[in-house]
């Protein structure tokens, strides 16, 4: 009986030690993701909407638009290539992010403004909530997987 109260006191010594030292890695995964939704963020605004979105989704990334799904980054390649809208800005800025436990899963939702002019001159101006979710890509990198 000695024995058994012995290695649960050890086994449960060394869960808790694992789960404290998890904490850190998940404040610092969670600054990454934030941190590469603002530089993502940054590219849109200084060298322009497609080549953000293209820089920063993985290779299976989906974008929601319009009621429809662009799978994949070939197809987010062709969508921003038929895009007719002009003067296009987007702005947006992280306000939460969470990161799996594992380290390989992660989200963040913030507020966006958009701006574009359509092609008869009209002005377009939306703003509303985005959820982008973030996959680690085995060179470490975050990529998004969601749009």
């Amino acid at each position: 009986m000695q024995r058994f109260i012995y290695l649960l006191f050890i086994g449960s010594f060394l869960i808790s030690c694992t789960m404290k030292n998890k904490k850190p890695a998940i404040e610092q995964w969670k600054a990454e993701i934030v941190k590469t939704e603002e530089a993502f963020a940054q590219m849109a605004a200084e060298r322009g909407i497609p080549e953000a979105f293209l820089h920063f989704a993985a290779e299976d990334a989906v974008l929601q638009r319009n009621n429809k799904l662009i799978e994949g980054k070939s197809a987010i390649s062709e969508y921003f290539a038929q895009q007719t809208l002009k003067e296009v800005k987007l702005s947006w800025h992280p306000d939460f992010a969470d990161v799996a436990a594992s380290g390989e899963l992660g989200y963040t939702y913030g507020k966006y403004t958009f701006s574009a002019v359509d092609t008869s001159g009209a002005a377009i101006n939306a703003d509303g909530i985005f959820h982008t979710v973030w996959k680690k890509q085995p060179d470490g990198e975050w990529k998004f997987v969601w749009d």
